[in-house]
Parts: structure tokens; sequence; C-alpha cells
């Protein structure tokens, strides 16, 4: 039966940090408490700290994992099917449309705030959301290459790594201001060199 246990307590633990997720979003990081996300999760004070017992740090690391799996899970199935140029342009249309929906509200920033961004459990799951992100645009760029769309010679993991770095300051700026342009511009921008990498017979 350990092994029961074992997947009743994950699920448990998946189930108070999508709770505390989800009061997180809408009280806010600092306004939130842990009474807030016990009532929310229907968990005793005991059970919550037998989960996480390094108490609400611990939990608001468990949620900013759970919030950049989401980040991903949310371009999804779009992501993992860069290999046409149909399908950049749908991923692009989620991209934009997931960040102007999210508005000047980043769940991920903020917990990071909370937490702190030097903290190496919080620099561990940015770092990995990042090389999961960067990859899976890589793969899509070499779809594209083995399609014959893209040169071989370009420069995957470096176009990959400048479109990356276009996407997070265009959200930068829009969170800012309120203006999505950087962000599209980003994207549409992105799309267009790699477009620009065609070989010549296929331009022509």
């Amino acid at each position: 039966m350990p092994g029961a246990v074992t997947v009743k307590g994950r699920a448990t633990r998946a189930r108070i940090v999508e709770g505390a997720a989800e009061v997180l979003r809408e009280q806010g990081v600092a306004s939130a408490t842990l009474d807030d996300i016990r009532d929310r999760t229907g968990t005793s004070k005991s059970q919550l700290f037998h989960y996480f017992p390094g108490g609400k740090d611990e939990l608001l690391l468990a949620v900013a994992r759970f919030e950049a799996d989401r980040v991903l899970a949310d371009q999804q199935p779009h992501l993992g099917r860069l290999d046409s140029w149909e399908s950049w342009q749908r991923w692009r249309d989620v991209v934009v449309e997931r960040y102007e929906r999210q508005g000047d509200h980043c769940p991920l920033a903020a917990l990071f705030l909370q937490v702190g961004r030097d903290r190496p459990g919080a620099r561990a799951i940015v770092t990995e959301l990042m090389r999961q992100w960067q990859g899976e645009l890589g793969r899509g760029m070499r779809a594209l290459q083995a399609k014959g769309l893209v040169s071989t010679a370009l420069d995957v993991d470096r176009v990959a790594a400048a479109l990356l770095a276009g996407i997070q300051g265009g959200v930068a700026i829009m969170m800012s201001t309120g203006d999505s342009a950087h962000l599209r511009a980003a994207l549409d921008t992105g799309i267009d060199h790699l477009r620009a990498a065609a070989p010549a017979e296929v331009r022509s």
C-alpha cells in the first residue's frame, strides 16, 4: 500500500498548489494568507505544513513552478508543432493573446518578488522555464530546416535565444505601459527573420 499513499500524497500536494495559485491570482501574493489558502483547499494547518514544512515561502516556490509550467502549457499545442509558417503564426497569435489577457499583472513575477529572485530555488525555476521555452523554439526552427523552409546554415540556438529575449522584453514593456505593440513587433520581426533565412530557391 505504500505506493497508493504516495500517489494520494502527490495528488493532495498538487491540489494544494493549484488552489494556492488560484488564491494568489485573485488576491495577490502580498495580500493572500495561509489561512486563505487553507480555506480554499480544505486543508488543515498540520496538513499544509506536512507538505510544505518551510511554510509560505516553500509553498510560494511550488506555486511559482506551477505558474512557470503554465506559461508553456498555455502555448500548446502550437508551441510543440512549429513545423510550418502557418503554425508559427498561430503560435504567435496565442502568445499575444495570452499576455494581453494577463495584462499588467504577472503572477510569476509577483511570486519571485515575494520570495526573492536571488534564491536558488527561484533561479532554478526561471532557468528551467527559459531552457524549455528556447528548446521548443529551437525544435520548431529545426523542423522548418528539415522541410527545406529555412537554410541549414541558420544558427538555431542563437536565433531561438534572440526570439525568446525579444518576447520577454516585449512582455516587460507591456506590463509597464499596457501596450502590446512591442511584444507584437518582437514576434513579427523574429518570424520575419526566419522567413528571410529560407533557401534562395524557396524565396524565388
